[in-house]
């Protein structure tokens, strides 16, 4: 745990506790809000067939990136997940999103 909380820089137990919750409470989300999101779009299994999974999959993405930033807030840790989000995407190519 102390080299996660140093490749973080997390001081505290109870930080990296929270931030574990954020991420635990932010996956469960998006995969529930995924199902409404697909009716709502029109996006039905009978008509993808075996793409229906990695089409919600994809749509899943954009839902995770979002909630991981609003319940990190909620917890206190916005600045955590800020840093965390703008990385990942940075990493995947998508770092023109952010101008520093």
């Amino acid at each position: 745990m102390n080299k996660l909380k140093q490749r973080w820089g997390i001081d505290t137990n109870f930080q990296l506790t929270i931030i574990f919750i954020v991420f635990a409470i932010t996956g469960s989300a998006s995969a529930w809000l995924s199902k409404p999101f697909c009716f709502w779009l029109g996006i039905t299994k009978s008509d993808l067939g075996y793409w229906f999974t990695p089409v919600r999959l994809i749509l899943i993405f954009p839902i995770y990136q979002v909630l991981l930033v609003l319940i990190g807030f909620l917890f206190g840790q916005f600045k955590f997940f800020w840093a965390f989000e703008k990385k990942m995407l940075k990493r995947m190519g998508l770092g023109f999103l952010f101008k520093e």
